[in-house]
């Protein structure tokens, strides 16, 4: 995401850091750099406008122009600036105490909506909710049948009716989320193209009738201004507590990650970065800002895996590794526990300092199925016994998974340089982690 910013920005920081000694006069010079990448981004004028001159006030400081690494100080302000733009700190959502908590979704048709009413669903019964989800577009069945779809395959009830009356729907959801012992009601409503005076009205009502604990404005972040533009006439209308940005992986400038809460005065407090019903994450400004500017996010990454692998796993891993007994069927699970969490180029991307080895590179995500082909099509005495392969062995395997010997080679040595690596770990986070995916150095190059 945002990789056309993160380019230009690596590229001034380049020339930044470069200078011998800065001045006044090439720190201007910097900083238009800045605002032109940001312009570029479609950010808005007025936020770059506000952005660069508070930049600006802290880098033409003397602590700056006397300090011995000025170029890092200057990232810093506008790493720093970058937070306080999107933000400051992550903004939960609002439940009530006396259950059913509400939560009503808003936007234009097509910004995945219908899709992150699904995703926020199955977010909160991992955390321990209880919620329904509740089919509000009487004018488009098509909606209603994917809610349907989507609360069937995540295992969540979903609430709809014959009724051609969004309001009473609405109402009459949280009378049965009460019966039910639902203490959590997601409102799906109706989208249009654009923004018309019939749809204002009805969410309007709805917001008025059911009183909810959380309007939630969700749009396309690869509208860019438009995104903005829209937010502000919603918000106009219905003070919506915060924003949820979908497609973030799509977008390649973020202009309306970057305009959107300095515009709105609201938080961005999802955003969605896949199609898979798991790819939704809270709004962590400082970890966006750090992604921006080249640097990962690595908390981001350690907690994604957390989510995945299980503690008492882990521990049994470790012990194998203490005894040198990690083979085929434990590289297998770690194979299949990092297909859960997401795209093998955004994980990787969460890095630091992978963003620039991956802006070129084909990450396939079909490439962790191939080894996992390769992994099964081996016999249970090859999994636990590598040392056996030898090439009638890889040359079976590679007809039975369907690749070729070449592929199968790779992987072998994969297992291998894994194996070594995580014989040498040491104690903490990143360590873990890696363990945790078995991922040796160079990994990102296999899958390019």
């Amino acid at each position: 995401m945002f990789e056309d910013l993160s380019l230009k920005l690596e590229t001034i920081f380049k020339k930044i850091k470069g200078q011998g000694r800065l001045t006044e006069s090439n720190i201007s010079d910097s900083l238009r750099e800045v605002r032109r990448a940001l312009l570029d981004a479609d950010v808005s004028y007025k936020v770059v406008k506000q952005f660069i001159e508070e930049v600006q006030k802290k880098a033409i400081g003397q602590e700056v122009i006397n300090s011995i690494t000025p170029g890092q100080l200057i990232i810093k302000i506008i790493n720093d600036e970058l937070i306080k733009l999107m933000g400051s700190d992550k903004t939960e959502i609002k439940f009530s105490n006396i259950p059913p908590s509400v939560i009503l979704l808003s936007g234009l048709q097509g910004s995945g909506k219908t899709t992150f009413a699904a995703k926020l669903a199955n977010l909160l019964k991992k955390k321990g909710r209880h919620p329904i989800l509740v089919a509000c577009d009487i004018y488009r069945p098509a909606a209603i049948d994917q809610l349907k779809q989507l609360g069937s395959s995540i295992g969540i009830p979903v609430y709809s009716s014959e009724e051609k009356d969004a309001i009473k729907i609405a109402k009459d959801s949280i009378d049965y989320a009460r019966k039910n012992a639902r203490d959590t009601v997601i409102i799906d409503t109706a989208g249009r193209l654009s923004i018309d005076e019939e749809m204002m009205k009805e969410i309007e009502e709805i917001k008025l009738q059911v009183k909810p604990h959380e309007v939630l404005f969700v749009v396309d972040s690869m509208t860019g201004q438009d995104a903005v533009n829209t937010a502000k006439n919603f918000h106009e209308r219905l003070d919506f507590d915060g924003v949820v940005l979908t497609k973030l992986d799509g977008d390649t400038r973020g202009g309306a990650a970057l305009s959107i809460k300095a515009v709105v005065d609201k938080p961005i407090k999802f955003v969605s970065i896949g199609e898979k019903l798991d790819a939704i994450e809270q709004f962590y400004p400082d970890r966006m800002a750090s992604r921006i500017l080249g640097m990962g996010d690595i908390v981001g990454l350690v907690e994604k895996a957390q989510l995945q692998f299980d503690e008492e796993e882990a521990k049994k891993l470790e012990s194998k590794l203490k005894k040198n007994q990690f083979d085929f069927n434990d590289f297998l699970d770690q194979i299949r526990q990092m297909k859960k969490m997401g795209s093998l180029k955004d994980i990787l991307g969460m890095l630091p300092g992978m963003d620039k080895a991956l802006r070129n590179a084909t990450i396939d995500d079909k490439a962790l199925v191939r080894v996992e082909a390769i992994i099964l099509s081996m016999t249970q005495k090859e999994r636990t016994k590598p040392s056996i392969l030898n090439g009638s062995r890889r040359k079976r395997i590679a007809k039975g998974s369907g690749t070729t010997i070449q592929e199968v080679n790779k992987v072998i040595k994969q297992y291998e340089e894994m194996q070594k690596m995580m014989r040498n770990l040491n104690k903490g986070k990143m360590n873990r982690l890696m363990k945790a995916f078995g991922l040796p150095a160079g990994f990102e190059r296999n899958f390019s």
